[in-house]
């Protein structure tokens, strides 16, 4: 709704010359909680020097992210630095487009995420978390790193379901390239001042190497699809059912296309996943009372067979630890927007073509909305609480038509895996605190530790 109202946002205050430049850049989560602490739910904040100065509307309340998403998602649009050089980077994806190119992506990729058709997907993830705690047991392993185990199942179960059987090549691949190529978005996305992309600098002959690489194994794997029997109405992987997902409003995807929405997939098909499970086993080996539960619950509906997606209803408390992980530490934990035309967000103006955000970081830490919030407790999401707080109280996958259109599929991945998990072992925090930092999603910066509890019986 645009207004004409004079309501001035209050500024979080930095540093003469820079701003919050210095605590954007060390500390950007940390900075937000102090904004909203300090200055309430929508707040100005400057970076960098005169001439070079950015300037970005903080939103942190649930009811302005339900505005800037969902309710007047027409008027903040995907039109800032960052999102240019994520798409620079990733291409034209679901992602990254807009307008007609991602509506028309958008209908074309529909059909693929059906809950029918991605619950079919649950005997291929429930093989990769069997191979993996295979491998702990083979190996002896008495210690693991969770977000780094995670982070390696979620990978190759998305590649599994995305490629097929041509998993360990893009696994390899994308382990290598994903987060050197992340640095580099976010490096120049909050540069005041970049250099062109073709000159050769030492980061940005880096970024070509690993760009190229990631592109290479994609238009690869796409042209031998093209190419093979797998490229038929039988093929149930997703690059197969990309290659014929075609209408007569939308045609269908080039090489090009297909590439850049493979890209979009591996990118938000493990992050989101591997986030939530690394964190969701961290928190339970630091709370052993909610790991029992959990155990009890996984025993009690299981025992030990492989579960399958009708399970998921029948698993409250294991979802409910997932969604408190994911409250805690969202995989995506700001997101950009601009704004279009001048509008009031909770009586604040919001000046047209301002940059904005809105950051679940903060919004799932809001005192209005979660009590002692940095407190572990899963019953938070009982149906009944959930029920009792506003929409955008939590929103980890965004909202609005842009929602992460695989919503379900990383649930479905996440409680299937963190059942399995939970039948064999159970946890011991070796590291009690794990650091994080903001890129284009939420990075682990330390280590995350467990020791390994193997279960009997």
């Amino acid at each position: 709704m645009t207004t004409t109202t004079r309501t001035e946002a209050p500024a979080l205050t930095g540093l003469p010359f820079l701003g919050s430049m210095l605590d954007l850049k060390n500390d950007s989560l940390g900075t937000f909680l102090r904004a909203r602490r300090d200055h309430g739910d929508v707040v100005k904040i400057t970076a960098g020097p005169p001439g070079l100065r950015a300037t970005v509307y903080g939103v942190f309340s649930a009811e302005g992210a339900q505005q800037v998403l969902a309710g007047e998602s027409a008027n903040f649009r995907k039109d800032n630095a960052f999102y240019q050089e994520v798409r620079e980077s990733f291409g034209n994806g679901l992602l990254t487009s807009q307008d007609e190119d991602y509506l028309r992506q958008r209908r074309l990729v529909q059909p693929l995420f059906t809950k029918r058709r991605v619950d079919g997907y649950a005997a291929a993830i429930a093989t990769e978390v069997a191979t993996l705690t295979g491998e702990w047991q083979d190996g002896g392993a008495t210690t693991v790193d969770v977000h780094q185990e995670m982070t390696r199942l979620a990978l190759r179960a998305v590649s599994r379901i995305l490629f097929g059987t041509d998993v360990d090549t893009a696994v390899e691949i994308v382990e290598r390239s994903f987060p050197e190529l992340g640095a580099y978005v976010l490096s120049r996305g909050y540069s005041p001042l970049k250099v062109p992309r073709d000159w050769p600098t030492p980061g940005n002959r880096r970024a070509a190497v690993v760009h190229r690489a990631l592109y290479e194994v994609c238009d690869r794997i796409i042209a031998e699809r093209r190419d093979s029997d797998r490229a038929s109405a039988d093929g149930d992987d997703l690059l197969t059912l990309l290659i014929g997902a075609e209408s007569a409003e939308d045609g269908s995807f080039d090489a090009t296309e297909l590439r850049e929405q493979v890209l979009v997939f591996l990118l938000a098909g493990h992050e989101t996943t591997a986030t939530s499970l690394g964190f969701a086993l961290h928190l339970l080996a630091r709370h052993p009372e909610v790991l029992k539960r959990a155990h009890e619950e996984v025993d009690r509906v299981l025992g030990d067979r492989t579960p399958r997606a009708a399970d998921l209803d029948a698993l409250p408390y294991v979802t409910r630890v997932l969604k408190e992980a994911m409250r805690l530490f969202p995989a995506a934990p700001v997101i950009g927007r601009r704004a279009v035309a001048a509008t009031e967000v909770g009586g604040v103006l919001i000046p047209a073509g301002a940059d904005v955000i809105v950051a679940p970081w903060v919004t799932h830490r809001h005192p209005a909305y979660w009590e002692d919030a940095e407190r572990f407790d899963p019953d938070r999401f009982t149906p009944e609480a959930e029920a009792a707080r506003p929409r955008y109280a939590w929103f980890p996958f965004g909202g609005g038509p842009r929602a992460c259109i695989g919503q379900h599929f990383s649930m479905l991945e996440s409680v299937i895996a963190l059942a399995m998990i939970l039948q064999r072992y159970g946890f011991e925090a070796v590291d009690t605190e794990v650091p994080v930092s903001s890129a284009i999603t939420l990075q682990v910066t330390g280590p995350a530790r467990c020791r390994l509890v193997p279960r009997v019986g």
